[in-house]
Protein backbone atom coordinates (compact mmCIF):
# COMPACT_ATOMS: atom_id res chain seq x y z
CA UNK A 1 0.00 0.00 0.00
CA UNK A 2 1.52 3.13 -1.21
CA UNK A 3 0.63 5.36 1.60
CA UNK A 4 1.89 8.35 4.27
CA UNK A 5 0.62 8.49 7.71
CA UNK A 6 0.51 12.00 9.15
CA UNK A 7 0.87 12.42 12.96
CA UNK A 8 2.48 15.47 15.22
CA UNK A 9 3.91 12.84 18.04
CA UNK A 10 5.17 9.47 16.98
CA UNK A 11 3.72 7.70 20.11
CA UNK A 12 3.65 4.30 20.47
CA UNK A 13 0.24 4.47 19.79
CA UNK A 14 0.55 5.95 16.77
CA UNK A 15 3.49 3.60 15.97
CA UNK A 16 0.99 0.50 16.01
CA UNK A 17 -1.36 2.46 13.91
CA UNK A 18 1.43 2.83 11.40
CA UNK A 19 2.25 -1.17 11.22
CA UNK A 20 -1.04 -2.20 11.67
CA UNK A 21 -2.17 -0.20 8.79
CA UNK A 22 0.73 -1.17 6.94
CA UNK A 23 2.10 2.11 5.76
CA UNK A 24 5.51 2.90 4.14
CA UNK A 25 6.15 6.18 5.69
CA UNK A 26 5.73 8.20 8.74
CA UNK A 27 5.44 11.99 8.61
CA UNK A 28 5.69 13.31 12.25
CA UNK A 29 5.76 16.65 12.62
CA UNK A 30 8.19 16.48 15.98
CA UNK A 31 11.04 14.96 15.67
CA UNK A 32 11.03 11.75 17.85
CA UNK A 33 14.83 12.37 18.28
CA UNK A 34 15.07 15.62 20.04
CA UNK A 35 18.31 15.30 21.31
CA UNK A 36 21.23 13.21 20.12
CA UNK A 37 22.26 9.72 22.04
CA UNK A 38 24.68 6.89 21.66
CA UNK A 39 22.58 4.20 21.54
CA UNK A 40 19.42 2.32 20.30
CA UNK A 41 17.60 0.30 22.93
CA UNK A 42 14.27 -1.34 23.54
CA UNK A 43 14.06 -0.23 27.10
CA UNK A 44 13.37 3.23 25.97
CA UNK A 45 9.80 3.40 24.98
CA UNK A 46 10.23 6.18 22.15
CA UNK A 47 13.18 4.03 21.14
CA UNK A 48 11.52 0.79 20.85
CA UNK A 49 8.74 2.91 18.39
CA UNK A 50 11.46 3.92 16.35
CA UNK A 51 12.99 0.12 16.22
CA UNK A 52 9.58 -1.27 15.92
CA UNK A 53 8.72 0.41 12.70
CA UNK A 54 12.39 -0.70 11.08
CA UNK A 55 11.65 -3.62 11.53
CA UNK A 56 8.88 -3.44 9.94
CA UNK A 57 10.36 -1.54 6.92
CA UNK A 58 8.79 1.73 7.71
CA UNK A 59 10.43 5.70 7.10
CA UNK A 60 9.66 8.27 9.51
CA UNK A 61 10.36 11.98 8.31
CA UNK A 62 10.18 14.71 10.35
CA UNK A 63 9.82 18.38 8.89
CA UNK A 64 9.08 20.58 12.16
CA UNK A 65 10.19 24.29 11.94
CA UNK A 66 10.77 23.96 8.35
CA UNK A 67 6.67 23.60 7.94
CA UNK A 68 5.96 26.30 10.71
CA UNK A 69 8.74 29.04 9.11
CA UNK A 70 7.64 28.15 5.39
CA UNK A 71 5.52 30.44 3.23
CA UNK A 72 1.99 29.37 3.78
CA UNK A 73 2.98 26.73 6.25
CA UNK A 74 1.75 26.30 9.94
CA UNK A 75 2.13 29.53 11.19
CA UNK A 76 0.10 31.26 8.03
CA UNK A 77 -2.53 28.83 8.92
CA UNK A 78 -2.79 30.06 12.26
CA UNK A 79 -2.75 33.36 10.74
CA UNK A 80 -5.55 32.73 7.97
CA UNK A 81 -7.51 31.07 11.36
CA UNK A 82 -7.22 34.83 12.72
CA UNK A 83 -8.13 36.95 10.43
CA UNK A 84 -11.52 34.58 9.17
CA UNK A 85 -14.52 35.74 9.66
CA UNK A 86 -17.90 33.65 10.91
CA UNK A 87 -20.11 32.84 8.51
CA UNK A 88 -23.11 33.91 10.81
CA UNK A 89 -22.56 37.47 12.07
CA UNK A 90 -19.82 37.53 15.31
CA UNK A 91 -20.85 36.67 18.11
CA UNK A 92 -22.01 38.78 20.82
CA UNK A 93 -20.42 38.78 24.07
CA UNK A 94 -21.09 35.80 26.47
CA UNK A 95 -19.90 35.92 30.00
CA UNK A 96 -20.69 33.24 32.54
CA UNK A 97 -21.39 33.78 36.38
CA UNK A 98 -19.05 33.01 38.48
CA UNK A 99 -20.85 30.90 41.88
CA UNK A 100 -20.29 32.59 45.24
CA UNK A 101 -17.85 31.08 47.65
CA UNK A 102 -21.51 29.86 49.71
CA UNK A 103 -22.69 28.20 46.36
CA UNK A 104 -19.74 26.72 45.88
CA UNK A 105 -18.95 25.09 49.64
CA UNK A 106 -22.92 23.93 49.48
CA UNK A 107 -22.34 22.31 46.00
CA UNK A 108 -19.19 20.54 47.11
CA UNK A 109 -20.41 19.03 49.88
CA UNK A 110 -19.49 15.46 50.26
CA UNK A 111 -22.40 12.61 49.39
CA UNK A 112 -21.98 9.10 50.97
CA UNK A 113 -19.93 5.89 50.09
CA UNK A 114 -20.83 2.68 50.24
CA UNK A 115 -17.38 0.99 49.02
CA UNK A 116 -14.79 2.14 51.43
CA UNK A 117 -12.82 4.78 49.52
CA UNK A 118 -13.35 8.58 50.58
CA UNK A 119 -16.48 10.21 49.64
CA UNK A 120 -17.11 11.80 46.11
CA UNK A 121 -18.22 15.45 45.83
CA UNK A 122 -21.10 16.54 44.88
CA UNK A 123 -20.02 17.61 41.82
CA UNK A 124 -17.40 15.42 39.65
CA UNK A 125 -15.53 16.63 36.64
CA UNK A 126 -15.74 14.84 33.32
CA UNK A 127 -13.32 12.39 31.19
CA UNK A 128 -10.28 14.70 29.38
CA UNK A 129 -11.51 16.23 26.25
CA UNK A 130 -10.19 17.17 23.40
CA UNK A 131 -10.59 19.41 20.11
CA UNK A 132 -12.01 17.65 17.07
CA UNK A 133 -10.73 17.57 14.01
CA UNK A 134 -10.67 20.86 11.88
CA UNK A 135 -11.37 20.37 8.23
CA UNK A 136 -10.69 22.72 5.26
CA UNK A 137 -14.27 22.08 4.15
CA UNK A 138 -15.81 23.19 7.27
CA UNK A 139 -18.20 26.45 6.81
CA UNK A 140 -17.62 27.23 10.32
CA UNK A 141 -14.93 29.64 9.19
CA UNK A 142 -14.02 31.62 5.95
CA UNK A 143 -10.01 31.88 6.67
CA UNK A 144 -8.03 35.07 5.90
CA UNK A 145 -11.05 37.31 5.21
CA UNK A 146 -10.57 39.81 7.14
CA UNK A 147 -8.49 43.01 6.08
CA UNK A 148 -4.68 43.15 7.82
CA UNK A 149 -1.56 42.81 6.74
CA UNK A 150 1.07 40.11 8.02
CA UNK A 151 5.12 40.06 8.16
CA UNK A 152 7.60 37.59 9.64
CA UNK A 153 9.07 38.27 13.00
CA UNK A 154 12.15 36.32 12.49
CA UNK A 155 13.07 36.23 8.66
CA UNK A 156 14.86 33.28 7.00
CA UNK A 157 18.58 34.12 6.14
CA UNK A 158 18.86 30.42 4.35
CA UNK A 159 16.45 31.87 1.81
CA UNK A 160 18.90 33.55 -0.06
CA UNK A 161 20.65 30.21 -0.48
CA UNK A 162 17.33 29.02 -2.19
CA UNK A 163 16.92 28.43 -5.78
CA UNK A 164 13.29 28.93 -5.35
CA UNK A 165 11.87 32.03 -5.53
CA UNK A 166 8.21 31.67 -3.66
CA UNK A 167 10.69 31.62 -0.14
CA UNK A 168 11.53 34.80 0.81
CA UNK A 169 12.88 36.95 3.87
CA UNK A 170 9.60 38.72 4.03
CA UNK A 171 7.62 35.81 3.66
CA UNK A 172 9.51 33.00 5.43
CA UNK A 173 10.96 32.54 8.89
CA UNK A 174 10.18 32.41 12.63
CA UNK A 175 6.24 34.01 13.82
CA UNK A 176 4.33 35.95 11.97
CA UNK A 177 2.54 39.60 13.04
CA UNK A 178 -0.05 39.94 11.54
CA UNK A 179 -2.08 43.86 11.54
CA UNK A 180 -5.56 44.49 11.34
CA UNK A 181 -6.57 47.36 9.28
CA UNK A 182 -9.40 48.16 11.99
CA UNK A 183 -9.32 46.59 15.70
CA UNK A 184 -11.36 43.23 16.33
CA UNK A 185 -12.66 42.60 19.49
CA UNK A 186 -11.03 40.06 21.56
CA UNK A 187 -13.91 37.87 21.71
CA UNK A 188 -14.17 37.61 18.17
CA UNK A 189 -11.12 36.78 17.98
CA UNK A 190 -10.72 33.91 20.76
CA UNK A 191 -14.27 32.60 18.58
CA UNK A 192 -12.59 32.46 15.31
CA UNK A 193 -9.57 30.63 17.32
CA UNK A 194 -11.91 28.19 18.28
CA UNK A 195 -13.69 27.18 15.57
CA UNK A 196 -10.50 26.85 13.08
CA UNK A 197 -8.82 24.28 15.60
CA UNK A 198 -11.54 22.23 16.32
CA UNK A 199 -13.62 23.72 18.94
CA UNK A 200 -11.90 22.67 22.03
CA UNK A 201 -14.14 22.65 25.38
CA UNK A 202 -11.36 24.85 27.24
CA UNK A 203 -8.46 26.88 26.85
CA UNK A 204 -6.21 29.13 28.71
CA UNK A 205 -6.84 32.63 28.27
CA UNK A 206 -4.49 35.48 30.04
CA UNK A 207 -5.32 39.58 30.02
CA UNK A 208 -4.22 42.01 32.48
CA UNK A 209 -5.77 42.34 35.83
CA UNK A 210 -7.68 45.54 35.37
CA UNK A 211 -9.19 44.80 32.02
CA UNK A 212 -12.42 42.41 30.94
CA UNK A 213 -12.27 40.67 28.04
CA UNK A 214 -15.38 41.79 26.87
CA UNK A 215 -13.56 45.34 26.78
CA UNK A 216 -10.69 44.45 24.79
CA UNK A 217 -9.36 45.41 21.53
CA UNK A 218 -6.51 44.05 18.91
CA UNK A 219 -5.00 45.75 16.22
CA UNK A 220 -1.94 43.24 16.26
CA UNK A 221 -1.30 39.54 16.94
CA UNK A 222 1.82 37.99 17.57
CA UNK A 223 1.59 34.39 16.39
CA UNK A 224 3.71 31.04 16.90
CA UNK A 225 2.94 27.49 16.51
CA UNK A 226 4.04 25.04 19.64
CA UNK A 227 6.62 26.90 22.20
CA UNK A 228 6.36 30.32 21.07
CA UNK A 229 8.27 32.29 24.28
CA UNK A 230 11.44 32.66 22.36
CA UNK A 231 9.79 33.58 18.67
CA UNK A 232 7.40 36.13 20.96
CA UNK A 233 9.64 37.27 23.23
CA UNK A 234 10.25 40.43 21.77
CA UNK A 235 6.99 40.99 19.65
CA UNK A 236 5.00 43.93 21.21
CA UNK A 237 1.74 42.63 19.94
CA UNK A 238 -1.85 43.34 21.69
CA UNK A 239 -2.04 39.79 21.65
CA UNK A 240 -0.05 36.64 21.83
CA UNK A 241 -1.56 33.26 20.18
CA UNK A 242 0.81 30.40 20.23
CA UNK A 243 0.42 26.68 21.75
CA UNK A 244 2.37 27.39 25.08
CA UNK A 245 4.07 29.97 27.42
CA UNK A 246 5.09 29.71 30.77
CA UNK A 247 3.66 31.15 33.37
CA UNK A 248 6.42 34.29 33.42
CA UNK A 249 6.17 34.51 29.88
CA UNK A 250 2.53 35.05 30.41
CA UNK A 251 2.63 37.41 33.19
CA UNK A 252 5.13 39.95 31.58
CA UNK A 253 2.68 40.16 28.07
CA UNK A 254 -0.53 41.16 30.06
CA UNK A 255 1.92 43.77 32.50
CA UNK A 256 2.53 45.05 29.74
CA UNK A 257 -1.56 45.01 28.72
CA UNK A 258 -1.32 42.53 26.28
CA UNK A 259 -3.53 39.67 25.99
CA UNK A 260 -2.38 35.90 25.19
CA UNK A 261 -4.18 32.84 23.97
CA UNK A 262 -2.43 29.61 24.08
CA UNK A 263 -4.01 25.86 23.35
CA UNK A 264 -1.59 23.36 24.69
CA UNK A 265 1.43 22.37 22.01
CA UNK A 266 0.47 20.54 19.87
CA UNK A 267 -3.41 21.66 20.01
CA UNK A 268 -1.68 24.61 17.96
CA UNK A 269 -0.47 22.37 15.31
CA UNK A 270 -2.51 19.15 14.47
CA UNK A 271 -5.25 21.10 12.66
CA UNK A 272 -2.77 22.07 10.01
CA UNK A 273 -2.17 18.29 9.07
CA UNK A 274 -5.95 17.89 8.58
CA UNK A 275 -6.86 21.28 7.16
CA UNK A 276 -3.89 21.81 4.74
CA UNK A 277 -0.96 19.27 4.87
CA UNK A 278 -3.16 16.24 4.07
CA UNK A 279 -4.39 17.53 0.56
CA UNK A 280 -1.04 19.34 -0.35
CA UNK A 281 0.73 16.01 0.11
CA UNK A 282 -1.72 13.68 -1.69
CA UNK A 283 -1.43 16.35 -4.54
CA UNK A 284 2.22 16.48 -4.79
CA UNK A 285 2.97 13.01 -4.25
CA UNK A 286 0.10 11.37 -6.80
CA UNK A 287 2.25 13.81 -9.50
CA UNK A 288 5.59 12.66 -8.49
CA UNK A 289 4.34 8.82 -8.10
CA UNK A 290 3.24 8.77 -11.44
CA UNK A 291 6.54 10.18 -13.19
CA UNK A 292 8.33 7.80 -11.29
CA UNK A 293 6.04 5.31 -12.06
CA UNK A 294 5.74 5.95 -15.41
CA UNK A 295 10.28 5.57 -15.52
CA UNK A 296 10.95 2.48 -14.08
CA UNK A 297 8.05 0.86 -16.09
CA UNK A 298 9.56 2.57 -19.12
CA UNK A 299 13.47 1.55 -18.10
CA UNK A 300 11.94 -1.99 -17.56
CA UNK A 301 12.78 -1.97 -13.77
CA UNK A 302 11.20 -4.70 -12.83
CA UNK A 303 11.58 -7.93 -10.95
CA UNK A 304 12.22 -6.47 -7.06
CA UNK A 305 9.35 -7.94 -5.45
CA UNK A 306 8.90 -5.36 -3.15
CA UNK A 307 9.14 -2.48 -6.25
CA UNK A 308 6.61 -4.75 -8.24
CA UNK A 309 4.00 -4.45 -5.17
CA UNK A 310 4.26 -0.91 -5.03
CA UNK A 311 4.63 0.10 -8.69
CA UNK A 312 1.47 -2.37 -9.18
CA UNK A 313 -0.04 0.27 -7.43
CA UNK A 314 -1.12 3.75 -9.16
CA UNK A 315 -2.86 5.16 -5.98
CA UNK A 316 -0.94 7.18 -2.96
CA UNK A 317 -2.56 7.58 -0.41
CA UNK A 318 -1.98 10.72 2.66
CA UNK A 319 -3.91 9.52 5.72
CA UNK A 320 -3.59 11.58 9.23
CA UNK A 321 -3.17 9.71 12.29
CA UNK A 322 -7.01 8.49 14.87
CA UNK A 323 -4.49 8.23 17.23
CA UNK A 324 -2.05 11.10 17.90
CA UNK A 325 -3.54 14.09 20.52
CA UNK A 326 -1.98 15.79 22.54
CA UNK A 327 -0.80 14.85 26.06
CA UNK A 328 -3.10 17.09 27.79
CA UNK A 329 -7.10 16.99 27.70
CA UNK A 330 -9.52 19.85 29.63
CA UNK A 331 -11.32 18.04 32.28
CA UNK A 332 -14.90 19.54 33.13
CA UNK A 333 -16.89 20.66 36.14
CA UNK A 334 -20.09 18.14 34.84
CA UNK A 335 -22.56 20.86 35.62
CA UNK A 336 -20.79 23.32 33.92
CA UNK A 337 -19.99 21.06 31.07
CA UNK A 338 -24.12 20.75 30.56
CA UNK A 339 -24.17 24.77 30.54
CA UNK A 340 -21.44 25.00 28.14
CA UNK A 341 -23.33 22.35 25.58
CA UNK A 342 -26.77 24.34 26.25
CA UNK A 343 -25.12 27.19 25.35
CA UNK A 344 -23.10 25.87 22.64
CA UNK A 345 -27.11 24.21 20.94
CA UNK A 346 -28.21 28.31 20.93
CA UNK A 347 -24.65 29.65 18.80
CA UNK A 348 -24.74 29.92 15.40
CA UNK A 349 -23.03 27.17 13.85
Amino acid sequence: MNSVLLTVDLTKAVAEEAIEGNHCVVIAYHPIIFRGFKSLTLADPQQQSLLRLALEGISVYSPHTAVDAASDGMTDWLCDIVTGTLPDPEPETHTAEIPSTDEQRGASESTPSSNGRPPMLGRSYSKPTYPTRPSSSSPSLRPATSGHTRSVIHPSQATASLSDDRFTPENTGAGRLVTFNEPQPLTHLIERIARGVGTPKGFPVAIPQNQQVEDMEVKTVGICPGSGGSVLRSCNADLLFTGELSHHEALAATERGAAVVTLFHSNSERGYLHSVMKGKLKRTLETEWKKTREEMLTNGETGNGEWDEALADETVDVIVSERDRDPYGIVILQDMYEDVNAISQLQPH
